[in-house]
Order: C-alpha cells, then structure tokens, then sequence
C-alpha cells in the first residue's frame, strides 16, 4: 500500500507570519521573496495567500517566476525580478509591467534597447555592488550608469525605481562596510536627478537583525516562511508554514514502514533523526529509495500519520534543525521536495484542498 506524503500549507500560519514580519521591520516595506516557488511551499498558495494580507511588493529570482506571480494576482501590486535575464525575457517583463534589477552596464543598454523597441518604459533598479561582487555595478562603473539611466528616463524609455544590493552577513563590520557604499551609491545617484523610490539593501536576517540597514523596503523570504536562518536563534512571532507528513504503510513487528523516502526528497542523511509520531517521538532508522523505516510504537496501523517537520506539535523538529544536522540550511529541506509530495493547503478553519 502507497500513500504519497503531504507537505501541509498553513494559511493562517503564513499570515500571521507576514504580519509579525512586517510589524518587526517597519517603517520599512515588505517585499515577499518567492524563489524557488516560494521556497517549495507553491508560488500560487504563497501569493494569493500574501495578497489576502495586503502586499504590495513581490520578489522574484527571475522574470519567468515574476509572470507566475503576475498570473496569480488579482489586485495591482510591484514584482520585483533581479536575475540577469534574455532580450525575450526583458520583453516579457516590459509587457507585463514587472520591475528590473539590473547590475551590469551590458544588462542596463539591453533593457533601454527592448524598451525602446516595444515603445515601453522600463521599470529599473540599479544594483550596485558593496563588496559581494554577486552582479552589481562596480563602485568605478557607478557615474557611467547613472548617465545611461538618467538618459533614458529623460527619453521616456525608463523610470529609474531603485537602487539595491545584496549584503554578505558575514560580519557586522563588513555589513556595516556594505551600507556605507550603498549610501554614497544613493547619494551620487541623487545628484544626478531625484532619488529613486525604491531603496533595498536587506534581505531576511539583516531587516530582522540589523534595521539601522534598511531601506524603504526589505527583501524577505525565508522568515515569512517560517524557515529561520541555520545556527541562528528562533524568530519572535513566527512559525512554519509548513508540516511535512508522510504515512505508515506497513508493519512488521518493532518496524514501521513510511510512505516518504529520497525519490520524494527526503535526505537519506537524516537517519537517526526524531519524527513526531502519535506516541511522541521515534528515531528514523533508515531512509531508501521510496520509503523510510521508523521505530514502531504501541497501537500503530497502516495509515497513521508521522510529522517528519513542522511546527512542533508533537516535539517534531523544524525544517531548519533537520538542516542543521546534515550542514546545509532550512530552505534545501523544503526545495528539494519533489511533485510526488502532495501540497495541501489548510485553510484557517481546519479544512484541507489538496491538489
């Protein structure tokens, strides 16, 4: 007997999320990072779900995922896509109104290029590089932007939203370091024309932690998930979003049998690890292929449900304390689900609209 495991979406989990997040890093506005389709929980369930709460930023890795996201939403709001992106790509974005990060000078004549092509205005945020050197226009390349990007606003073709960056969070002082660039980035670009809107430094652990580092926006994904950073503190207010629960399929004395193994993206060097059963906590004692043995328990069947993560309910870990004990972080827990794991989303009420 097979029984596919479910990764359970909280709506009112991921609400209450958004709000604790939001209310943390005020005045500064929340941009809702969706990557890796919000993070493996479903970009449809994360944006319908953060429209409902009032968002009006979205972030996305890349300008395919900002038309996902675009698709899904029924009211006006900002999709911001930063990955450098092709000529049909960028057309895509212009025609659908999403915003651009742009952190090279090749990228930046691309765009003012397409949009001059589609007779479209190009929504752009220059990123410049303070000191990740992770796609951003260096500090000596800076006044060369500033002069394309004003030319091409004063043309039509582009309207100058933002300035943005990334920050490395390795140290206080190089953070610190990275904010001082990014300032005086502002700073030159308001000398040419008025300051962009849209200022972004900070992603989920330094808007948390750091908010003498925010902008006007903060860019955060992780957090609203409920995913807290590996080897840091839990977060104030928020909880997983998320329960992954498999079911028992088979029983053979002291081993029980789960229906979840690493075809469906479990890590088989999770072994050893406790997993909430109805009987309080069992240790995983081996994972394969399609299936996963845990130590039994008195009483179990065919069809109980075991919590490999969550929220804590039964003493479970979460995903980032599973993370932690192979070396990786809380977000490659959840990407690497495969479709085999169901996504059923739970209502506020309890009732569940599996798909």
């Amino acid at each position: 007997m097979m029984m596919r495991p479910e990764l359970r979406l909280h709506t009112a989990r991921l609400r209450a999320n958004i709000d604790a997040v939001r209310a943390r890093i005020a005045p500064s506005e929340l941009m809702f990072v969706m990557k890796d389709d919000a993070y493996g929980h479903g970009l449809t369930w994360a944006t319908e779900t953060a429209e409902q709460a009032g968002l009006g930023w979205y972030g996305s890795y890349d300008v395919r995922g900002g038309l996902e996201i675009r698709r899904v939403l029924e009211t006006p709001a900002r999709v911001f896509a930063w990955a450098t992106s092709s000529d049909d790509e960028v057309d895509a974005a212009l025609l659908h109104d999403i915003d651009l990060g742009v952190g090279t000078l090749e990228y930046l004549d691309r765009v003012i290029a397409r949009a001059e092509r589609l007779g479209q205005c190009a929504r752009v945020h220059l990123k410049i590089d303070t000191g990740l050197h992770r796609n951003g226009v260096l500090g000596e390349d800076w006044a060369d932007a500033l002069t394309r990007v004003r030319a091409a606003e004063n043309a039509g073709l582009v309207d100058f939203a933002g300035i943005w960056s990334h920050l490395a969070e390795a140290s206080d002082d190089e953070d610190d370091d990275a904010q001082k660039a990014f300032l005086d980035a502002v700073d030159a670009a308001s000398a040419t024309g008025p300051q962009p809107g849209a200022l972004h430094l900070t992603a989920s652990a330094a808007s948390w932690w750091r908010p003498e580092l925010r902008g006007s926006l903060s860019r955060i994904g992780a957090f609203c998930y409920g995913i807290r950073s590996a080897d840091g503190p839990e977060l104030e207010g928020v909880t997983p979003a998320a329960d992954l629960v498999a079911f028992v399929t088979e029983v053979e004395d002291d081993r029980v049998t789960l229906g979840i193994g690493a075809f469906d993206g479990l890590p088989s060097t999770l072994v050893g690890v406790d997993v909430g059963t109805p009987a309080g906590l069992r240790p995983l004692t081996g994972i394969g292929a399609t299936s996963a043995e845990v130590r039994g328990w008195p009483g179990v069947a065919v069809g109980d449900e075991v919590r490999v993560f969550g929220a804590g309910d039964r003493g479970e870990s979460n995903a980032t304390t599973l993370a932690e004990r192979i070396g990786t972080v809380g977000e490659e827990i959840l990407t690497r689900l495969t479709s085999r794991v169901r996504r059923v989303i739970v209502d506020p009420s309890g009732g569940e609209n599996p798909r």
